[in-house]
């Protein structure tokens, strides 16, 4: 009995796998928004009934597909903030993950940069909720270096998001330059990485100053 239960539920996640598959190669050449249920279900070689095992629309879909892509970059992004060493390393290191996932999974990165302001209003905010969640994870991780001490909360969250908005412009650059141009969006990514660096390490002197009467 148990045996036939996980033969079905292999099954079942086959098939989700291949909805989100045939999804995401008809979304390289439009938008969620005009995106047919039967085109996905022929695609994938399921009956649309199948479809609703699955998900309730195509919004739930594309919400699947922004969960795919970025949820696996949470895993190794965190992963490198939670080690020790030099704070600048590691979020160079950063920055190079996030190139070398683009790299390996460019169709979802297009899906995103596409629909990260579309018409699929889901979509949208899985977006940017995920987005949120980067900005808070990279906050934390911040907080907990030497050089952030006095750093008020907001402050600290402002300043993940600014790391965040780095990622997400590098993502769309490298999706625009192509292999080609690889080797220069890292350069521009690093340098604009050290801005931001230089920026955090005078923000008290400079908050400090404003404060003052």
């Amino acid at each position: 009995m148990s045996h036939t239960v996980g033969i079905r539920r292999i099954q079942k996640l086959r098939t989700r796998q291949a909805l989100l598959d045939a999804a995401l190669g008809l979304l390289e050449h439009q938008s969620l928004g005009s995106l047919g249920l039967r085109e996905v279900t022929r695609a994938a070689g399921v009956t649309p009934t199948a479809f609703y095992r699955h998900f309730d629309d195509t919004a739930a879909l594309g919400v699947a597909l922004v969960e795919e892509a970025l949820g696996s970059l949470h895993g190794v992004i965190g992963a490198t903030l939670a080690e020790t060493g030099d704070s600048e390393e590691r979020l160079d290191r950063s920055v190079e993950l996030t190139l070398r996932h683009v790299c390996e999974q460019p169709a979802h990165f297009r899906f995103i940069a596409r629909e990260q302001h579309g018409g699929v209003g889901p979509v949208r905010e899985a977006i940017a909720a995920q987005l949120r969640l980067f900005a808070a994870e990279m906050a934390a991780a911040i907080a907990r270096e030497p050089q952030s001490r006095g750093w008020s909360e907001e402050d600290l969250l402002m300043l993940g998001g600014l790391y965040v908005d780095l990622m997400v412009i590098t993502t769309s650059a490298l999706l625009d330059a192509g292999p080609d141009g690889e080797q220069e969006v890292a350069r521009v990514a690093r340098r604009r990485l050290g801005l931001i660096n230089l920026g955090r390490l005078h923000w008290l002197d400079d908050t400090s100053s404003t404060d003052t009467p």
